[in-house]
């Protein structure tokens, strides 16, 4: 038996190690909610002042450089208060990203808080619109909608089918800069990127020539024009509607005037060309019903399509002439910018090109190119949508309470993920602001790279859904545009964003190509 003494000492262990549990239990607790560092603006009243032009630090075009700030002030977690009532968690931790885009509860669909003028618009107009659309739509609704357009969207063998025309109006519009090629400053190569861009969404999603390029479409009363411009002004203006007090609700202030303004020109070419191809389908009705007939556009799909009402096809089709556009467009901006400014990686990319098209004015892009032969290409796109991504980050609102960061989340928190910040620092990667392609390449040079980083087509069930498509446009017009020209920069360095809902240059895309001799 144990002596008193020992009987004693034993007891005091037991206690004391129950007393270390206790408190390492208490520690490893979740933080209160109210606890995450982060600005809450005088007297609780909220940070939205400080984005004010002229009286803040912060902008709302400037949305990396705060999210920059926020992250050295407070850390990887960050609650900002914009208006009372209002909160907006940051979060720069690729653990903390992954918990909230992963999050795949029982019959619950992922939310974000994105597009409110666009759904009020889209609701005043039950005439047109059956539902808000892709982009605001949430649950169910937006899952009936999801699911039935990323048949012909996302779908590999749909992309496939598409890239002999997608070939063809790059190998077109590479031609086109010859003429310019010789040491002449392009003073902003940005438009044709745009309209390039629009040129293919036309053909795509309605098999329409809207010839962007020809004279009468370069007028700024053209239809191409006019279409550019009402995509860039709903970007613009979607962030500044989303944040802050929402007065438009109440009545149209000017930046909810130009969404609607704009949206209205949007919808107009969309009913245009959805009714256009309907008077095809009407003429032939056999054909749309025969399961042999072959799509030539995506819109033909979807009115085959007895899952889809001819509202929600109006509703696509418009998302498609907002979104298509300027996100490809602002992209291939940033991959020459960066390509301009290391003739390394340029000549690289030029050696792979030659391989898969040794003649590029005759050769073809063929669907096996681009999957196995053209891996430094992907690397280089992959690398500049690490420096320039579409987006700030991903946004979310969280379907149930959540852990983050060690702080306790309430259920219905919006959440932002910050990885344009995130992707450039020397906590996740080495040398973080060289444009270094070979980090993506296998071998020795292969970074370790968390994939909740790069992410900028989203993740999981609210990705993109046309990041196949876009891909694929960004990938063949990178290999032809190389292939064919060295680039040179002209413009200032460095070249900043501007954070509108997508990222925008800062200044002209200043390009200067010279054709390759061989």
């Amino acid at each position: 038996m144990l002596s008193k003494y020992k009987r004693f000492k034993c007891c005091s262990f037991a206690t004391k190690l129950k007393n270390e549990i206790r408190i390492a239990s208490f520690c490893s607790a979740p933080k209160p909610f109210d606890a995450i560092p982060g600005p809450r603006g005088p007297f609780g009243m909220g940070n939205l002042y400080q984005y004010l032009p002229g009286i803040g630090n912060y902008s709302f075009d400037a949305l990396h450089q705060s999210g920059l700030d926020k992250y050295q002030r407070y850390g990887p977690i960050v609650r900002e208060t914009m208006v009372p009532g209002h909160d907006i968690v940051w979060l720069y931790d690729p653990q903390d990203i992954a918990t909230v885009l992963n999050d795949s509860t029982p019959g619950v669909y992922p939310k974000r808080r994105s597009h409110l003028a666009l759904a009020k618009y889209r609701r005043d107009r039950p005439n047109v619109y059956r539902t808000v659309g892709l982009l605001p739509s949430q649950g169910l609704e937006w899952w009936r909608i999801r699911s039935e357009l990323q048949k012909g969207l996302s779908s590999p063998q749909s992309v496939r089918n598409f890239l002999p025309l997608i070939d063809s109006v790059t190998k077109k519009f590479v031609g086109g800069i010859k003429p310019h090629a010789e040491g002449e400053e392009i003073d902003d190569f940005l438009p044709h990127l745009s309209r390039f861009s629009l040129e293919i969404t036309c053909l795509l999603a309605f098999d329409y020539h809207l010839n962007s390029f020809s004279d009468e479409q370069m007028l700024p009363d053209s239809i191409a024009s006019r279409l550019m411009e009402s995509a860039r002004t709903t970007n613009e203006n979607i962030l500044r509607t989303d944040q802050g007090f929402q007065l438009w609700r109440l009545f149209e202030t000017p930046s909810y005037r130009r969404i609607r303004k704009s949206q209205e020109y949007i919808e107009k070419i969309a009913v245009e060309l959805v009714s256009q191809k309907l008077m095809y389908f009407d003429e032939d009705r056999q054909k749309l019903a025969s399961g042999d007939h072959k799509s030539r556009s995506l819109l033909e799909e979807y009115l085959r399509n007895p899952n889809l009402e001819l509202n929600d096809i109006i509703g696509m089709a418009g998302d498609l002439l907002l979104a298509g556009v300027h996100t490809t467009s602002f992209t291939m901006s940033f991959v020459l910018y960066h390509l301009a400014l290391n003739p390394e990686v340029q000549q690289k990319l030029y050696e792979e090109g030659k391989k898969v098209l040794p003649n590029p004015w005759v050769d073809k892009i063929e669907t096996a190119t681009l999957n196995s032969e053209i891996s430094y290409c992907r690397a280089v796109l992959k690398e500049s949508m690490r420096l320039n991504p579409v987006s700030v980050g991903v946004g979310r609102v969280l379907n149930l309470d959540t852990v983050l960061g060690g702080y306790s989340i309430p259920k219905d928190t919006t959440i932002v993920t910050q990885n344009f910040t995130s992707c450039r620092l020397e906590k996740y990667f080495r040398d973080p602001l060289k444009f270094n392609p070979d980090r993506w390449m296998r071998g020795e040079t292969k970074e370790n790279v968390s994939p909740y980083l790069v992410l900028p087509f989203g993740h999981g069930m609210r990705s993109c859904i046309a990041r196949r498509m876009a891909e694929q446009q960004m990938l063949v017009l990178i290999v032809r545009l190389i292939r064919s020209y060295s680039v040179e920069w002209a413009g200032t360095v460095p070249m900043d964003v501007v954070t509108k809902l997508i990222n925008e240059p800062d200044q002209p895309v200043k390009l200067i190509f010279k054709t390759r001799k061989d």
